[in-house]
């Protein structure tokens, strides 16, 4: 089982920058990817940002040139940097995991990101 917890949402105007933080918790050895995936009301939940266990990264074109995935594979330990923030990128942010080999998914109680005009 693996647990995952969020950290790091919250207000800011636009333009300002917040990085969300997120962790793996359990039997983490056989993560093969993590992500970030947002909400917004009234949308379905989109990817927004990919870390292969082969260090490989992805981001959607929505945000490409102002977010950045990074983290610490070992440890199952993923940032997103968001920067420039616009308010369509208001949303519960969720961390995901995923086990390719088990074809498992484990999702994070996810972490609200407010951006105001």
């Amino acid at each position: 089982q693996v647990r995952l917890l969020e950290s790091g949402g919250g207000l800011v105007q636009a333009g300002g920058s917040l990085r969300l933080s997120c962790v793996a918790s359990g039997s983490i050895s056989s993560i093969s990817s993590m992500h970030w995936f947002r909400q917004a009301p009234g949308n379905q939940r989109e990817l927004v940002a990919t870390m292969t266990s082969g260090g490989s990264t992805g981001l959607a074109d929505s945000v490409k040139g102002r977010f950045t995935i990074s983290g610490d594979n070992a440890k199952k330990l993923v940032y997103l940097q968001m920067n420039s923030l616009k308010p369509e990128d208001t949303a519960v942010y969720y961390c995901n995991a995923r086990e390719e080999f088990f074809a498992r998914t484990y999702w994070g109680q996810g972490t609200q990101v407010t951006v105001s005009s």
